[in-house]
């Protein structure tokens, strides 16, 4: 094994290692029931698609053009709000997802912000297309 993976392996929490390669949770979903893109300072973007049934976040996907650290932030958000209510949805913080990564960089805090602020424009968008109804 090389040394920049073996780096990446010793440097990093089982729980990160598994939400940064992850690709499962990235689709673009058309005509999603929410939908929040987001582009961060450093160039990064997070796009999140929702899909709601019986009050439930059914299906929640994402698309991101960014580094490990943000892939790994938006698996991590997918794997809170899944399943979960809008309500409970709203609830999830970036210091949540970076807590559950362990070993997310210091300075890397602001994909574990991009991403949670992505999921917060796909419920705002969600709840106002139920609060049209």
């Amino acid at each position: 094994m090389n040394q920049i993976n073996s780096e990446f392996l010793e440097n990093h929490s089982l729980n990160y290692i598994e939400m940064a390669l992850k690709t499962d949770s990235i689709e673009r979903i058309n005509n999603p029931d929410g939908y929040g893109i987001r582009i961060g300072d450093c160039g990064d973007s997070v796009e999140f698609f929702l899909v709601c049934q019986k009050g439930r976040l059914s299906s929640v996907s994402f698309f991101t053009r960014g580094c490990l650290n943000t892939n790994a932030c938006c698996n991590t958000v997918v794997k809170l709000a899944k399943g979960k209510t809008i309500d409970r949805a709203w609830g999830i913080k970036p210091e949540q997802v970076a807590r559950f990564l362990q070993t997310l960089p210091e300075d890397h805090i602001h994909c574990a912000e991009l991403a949670v602020g992505a999921l917060y424009l796909a419920l705002t968008d969600l709840t106002s297309k139920i609060d049209k109804k």
